[in-house]
């Protein structure tokens, strides 16, 4: 009783004052890893001095601390909000519970505290902690990397480094540089001549070992004393660079204030080399407009006018024969601001519909955790609508069930009935459906009979075209075998503007479709009507809502190319989104605009605009990262550049490599590009490792929409395979756009 009392003193206090928290992390504590029913590991949990590191071991272990970084953690849950908790939720109380969520493909890791106030100490802590993180400037961010490298190199912890360690750091920072002149640097940063170099004298040699001779030269271009631009220097600087025109006086003083660490130089209105560097390496100094960043478009057309973040099998994590089933995949979806969900549904035991794909050996989650995990994540990243493309392979009992959970857990959420209670002519815009969740599926007649006296259940076809599914699939023992299937009235009632229907023909769907029609394609099918009719499948899409799905054969979880269906108008391209590739990285360059909110305006004209040339200079690259372990291991970094859009405007160039150097390589090479349709556009930087024997190995990317591209010097910070940040990773650029003669 007594230590419980000492808790809840202790909990008053951490929701006073944070710190308190970090103290009873840094104290430590042992939690419980749980993994299933059958697996329960105590671990000794603890925050290190640095804040920055969280060290554990096993009980079964002496003093073998293993560690992780505070930086690898994106996220903390709270309760039972990860597969492993929903399956054993009956075993911990949820307020003992937290999950820490790891960036890129690293695992959850679920932990479990002896009481209900320590987990909130460590939940709190861990929110206080990314926050910390997330709050920094991009000079603090920097030096935190200069500083984890200096702890890195460090080895034997004594707060300085000689040059033996110097040597394999740079190893580890790939580059191979000459013995000779890495050591004149490290003479001369030992300002305190004891042959090893301390934390400051580390930041000199660092310093020195990264200077930017092609910052230094474009700065001295501009400068009027060779030391620092004035405001007239910056801001002729702003307009005949970066092409900023009118705005550039007033902008040359706002970069100054935001962006010049010296306040002397801040007062006299001018900007030194290290503020000049900062600027051009920030927010404002990148490839992607900042404006376009922002919610910039309109949002109140009807939702056919545009793209949509779809999803395919979104509960799958891995591939689509035995992959395992997770609410994780619709929570990472809805994060990357995806707004059409699939949902797999066929009966469970004990009366409980569950999701997986059908007929294979994939895991099996329950309906009503998706749809909780939906109400919980849907409006976290976009407030724009969420629309659940329900796969319905349950019997009429089922079929009821689901209908009463999502009525249930969704609440005012779910749409059930149209905005104005009238029948629509048009579809309702994204700005209408604020905050609501539309159901997409079959339906027992159409909209105009919502009043009328329906029958208990109907026959109606199934979304996807069981024929087109039959042809596209490895096995025919993977469908079912009627295509039809009864449809409860609950169920039914609870699609409104999102009907699913069969596709026949142009002719047929001009004359005979609703505005809340919706056809389904695979893949192939889209390709051959391409080829066939593009411009009546384009008229068809200004019309109605048309959704692509990748090809039954594609087990793997691979992925189409989307650029080929959005260049005739198709809304909802549905991707795999737990494998990462090009594929998805034109998804997420696309929806990277327009405060990533998932609905992308389409382009009122598809064809017939003016050329535009691309005129691409590649100068330089940083802090490149290893793309093999191996101490000895050095990148030979070279950049491709790749167009893509509509087929005229494809195209794809790339430098030289440069030779054992993914510190600071250098090309200064020129690339041009001519862009019929800018609108449909999206241009992909890829470095990679150049290797004359085999593959060449991925180092990063960065793809935006060719139409969202700032001019001028600008850096590209390069994202991982799956597209998480690789920062302080960058590309330094300069882009010239001009209309083509």
């Amino acid at each position: 009783q007594r230590c419980v009392g000492v808790w809840k003193v202790i909990k008053k206090l951490i929701n006073v004052n944070p710190d308190v928290s970090l103290e009873i992390m840094k104290a430590g504590s042992v939690l419980r890893k749980a993994k299933s029913r059958m697996w329960r590991g105590h671990r000794h949990y603890k925050l290190q001095d640095d804040c920055k590191t969280i060290a554990y071991k096993s009980s079964w272990a002496m003093n073998s601390y293993s560690t992780f970084s505070v930086g690898d953690v994106e996220a903390v849950r709270e309760g039972h909000e990860s597969d492993v908790f929903l399956s054993v939720a009956d075993e911990y109380p949820p307020e003992r519970c937290f999950t820490l969520v790891f960036r890129g493909r690293r695992g959850n890791l679920d932990l479990v505290a002896e009481s209900a106030e320590e987990a909130q100490a460590w939940i709190r802590g861990m929110q206080t902690l990314i926050e910390n993180l997330q709050s920094m400037g991009e000079s603090e961010k920097l030096d935190q990397w200069i500083s984890d490298l200096f702890l890195k190199a460090d080895r034997n912890k004594d707060g300085r480094i000689s040059f033996k360690e110097v040597r394999r750091l740079l190893k580890l920072m790939n580059m191979d540089m000459n013995e000779d002149h890495a050591s004149s640097l490290f003479r001369m940063a030992d300002k305190s001549q004891t042959g090893f170099l301390g934390s400051e004298e580390f930041v000199h040699f660092y310093k020195m070992l990264t200077q930017r001779k092609e910052v230094v030269e474009l700065f001295q271009e501009y400068s009027s004393d060779g030391q620092t631009l004035s405001h007239c220097d910056l801001e002729e600087f702003l307009r005949e660079e970066q092409l900023e025109g009118d705005r550039s006086q007033e902008h040359a003083l706002e970069l100054i204030q935001r962006y010049e660490p010296s306040d002397t130089a801040k007062a006299n209105h001018t900007m030194s080399i290290d503020g000049f560097l900062m600027y051009l390496t920030s927010a404002d100094g990148s490839i992607f407009n900042s404006e376009d960043q922002r919610l910039y478009q309109d949002m109140t057309q009807p939702l056919k006018h545009y793209f949509i973040s779809s999803s395919h099998n979104t509960y799958l994590l891995e591939d689509q024969l035995k992959g395992r089933s997770s609410v994780e995949g619709y929570i990472q979806a809805l994060k990357r601001g995806c707004r059409c969900l699939e949902i797999d549904c066929w009966d469970g035991s004990s009366g409980e519909p569950v999701v997986y794909h059908g007929h294979t050996f994939t895991s099996k989650i329950l309906f009503k955790d998706v749809i909780n995990t939906v109400a919980k994540y849907a409006f976290k990243t976009s407030e724009y609508p969420v629309i659940l493309s329900i796969e319905n392979r349950c019997s009429v009992e089922q079929q009821k069930v689901m209908a009463q959970l999502l009525k249930d857990i969704l609440g005012d959420m779910l749409l059930r009935t149209t905005i104005d209670g009238k029948v629509p002519s048009v579809l309702p815009s994204p700005e209408e459906l604020k905050g609501k969740i539309l159901v997409k599926g079959k339906k027992i007649g159409g909209l105009e009979s919502l009043d009328a006296d329906n029958p208990v259940s109907g026959e109606v076809s199934d979304e996807d075209d069981s024929s087109e599914l039959r042809r596209d699939s490895l096995t025919t023992e993977s469908l079912p075998s009627d295509s039809k299937q009864s449809l409860t009235k609950e169920l039914s009632d609870l699609v409104i503007y999102c009907k699913n229907e069969h596709f026949n023909n142009f002719e047929h769907a001009r004359i005979h479709g609703k505005p809340y029609d919706i056809s389904s394609f695979s893949e192939s099918k889209a390709r051959k009507i391409i080829k066939e009719a593009a411009a009546d499948f384009a008229q068809h899409n200004a019309r109605q809502i048309t959704r692509v799905y990748p090809s039954g054969l594609r087990t793997d979880s691979s992925n189409f190319c989307p650029q080929d269906m959005w260049n005739v108008g198709c809304q909802m391209v549905a991707l795999n989104f737990q494998t990462a590739g090009l594929e998805m990285d034109l998804n997420d360059g696309l929806f990277s605009q327009n405060n990533r909110c998932g609905y992308v305006l389409k382009p009122e004209i598809l064809r017939n605009t003016l050329i535009q040339a691309c005129i691409t200079w590649v100068i330089s690259g940083q802090q490149l990262p290893k793309v093999n372990n191996k101490v000895g291991s050095i990148v030979d970094p070279f950049v491709r550049v790749e167009i893509y859009g509509l087929p005229a405007d494809q195209a794809t160039q790339e430098t030289s490599y440069i030779e054992n150097n993914g510190l600071n390589p250098c090309w200064n090479e020129t690339l041009e590009f001519a862009v019929h349709t800018p609108e449909l556009a999206l241009i992909r930087f890829v470095v990679e490792d150049y290797d004359m024997a085999t593959k060449n190995d991925f180092i990063g990317q960065y793809t935006v929409p060719f139409s969202c591209i700032q001019s001028g010097y600008r850096h590209i910070h390069l994202l991982s395979k799956d597209g998480t940040s690789l920062r302080p990773s960058s590309l330094f650029v300069n882009i010239n756009i001009t209309e083509a003669s």
